[in-house]
């Protein structure tokens, strides 16, 4: 993978104060020099202590990347790709990483087979907004190391947008609602957040309500902070656990057998020509099946 940038300054400059202005880290510099990468200056090797001067062009190549990912080749529903990211619709019951439970079949193992299939090489992918097992919907992919690097720096800097929809137990009276209530682990389980009053993190959801429903309403959220299970534990707390969301309280019912929860919007920057993407997702079969059977005629979700 091989990543040019022209020098439009007006004065020469070191090449690595360059480099980090465009968010190269010291530490893949460092694997760009050692690990089988290059630095050319106009086509010739050079150092990250040379200057460069205007007009100059310099290719960074990164380093081939190694993966011990299983491939799956079970196809993949791509919503957008170009060179340094993937967006992929992700179904639910399918884990986002492989774990001792799903070694060979979650979504990154498709990524990988996706991979060797379009022979991407000395490349892997990096995760960076990942979701719960049993939600489904949008997952933003960094096709390389230094896009994740990136990304990753604008998911800490809430540069990057993330929108749900959701089945919530019981009627929600409120048009918006914006929820804030810190969030920390529970100490009785391996798995559980839950809200705290003190010594946990900064977490905020802004709700809106979409559709009444038979002991339900659909809403649409957005998280301005990216907690585990951030939705899950909010909507719980406030008493509208997510439909069939049995670890947080919501209660099971015929029409739907997982937790209703889908990533249904991205917005982000193109990490290196910052232009500006918006993904969007329908409301999943599942779901949208659950709001026909149990609509009341009080519909505001076209």
């Amino acid at each position: 993978m091989k990543i040019d940038w022209d020098y439009q300054g007006n004065k020469r400059l070191k090449i690595r104060t360059f480099l980090k202005s465009k968010g190269v880290s010291r530490r893949l510099a460092t694997a760009v020099r050692h690990h089988g990468g290059h630095l050319l200056l106009n086509g010739q090797d050079c150092r990250r202590i040379d200057q460069m001067f205007p007009g100059d062009n310099l290719t960074m190549e990164l380093p081939p990347e190694t993966t011990q990912l299983v491939p799956s080749f079970v196809p993949i529903t791509i919503k957008y790709e170009d060179r340094d990211i993937l967006i992929i619709e992700k179904p639910p019951r399918l884990a986002s990483i492989p774990s001792p439970l799903h070694p060979t079949d979650s979504l990154m193992n498709r990524v990988w087979g996706y991979y060797i299939i379009r022979n991407y090489h000395n490349i892997t992918p990096h995760i960076v907004t990942r979701l719960d097992r049993d939600t489904s919907g949008l997952v933003l992919i960094a096709k390389h190391r230094f896009a994740h690097a990136l990304l990753n720096d604008s998911t800490a800097a809430k540069s990057i947008t993330k929108e749900y929809l959701a089945l919530l137990s019981g009627e929600i009276t409120a048009e918006t609602a914006l929820i804030v209530l810190p969030l920390k682990r529970d100490p009785f389980s391996l798995i559980r957040r839950q809200v705290t009053v003190t010594g946990g993190q900064y977490a905020a959801t802004k709700l809106w309500q979409l559709q009444k429903l038979k002991k339900a309403t659909l809403c649409r959220l957005r998280l301005y902070t990216g907690r585990t299970h951030q939705i899950r534990v909010h909507c719980a707390f406030c008493g509208h656990p997510l439909i069939a969301d049995s670890l947080y309280g919501g209660k099971l019912r015929n029409q739907l057998d997982r937790q209703g929860l889908h990533c249904c919007y991205l917005e982000l920057r193109q990490p290196f020509n910052h232009k500006l993407i918006r993904i969007s997702s329908p409301l999943p079969i599942d779901m949208a099946k659950f709001v026909k059977l149990n609509q009341t005629g009080e519909e505001n979700y076209g």
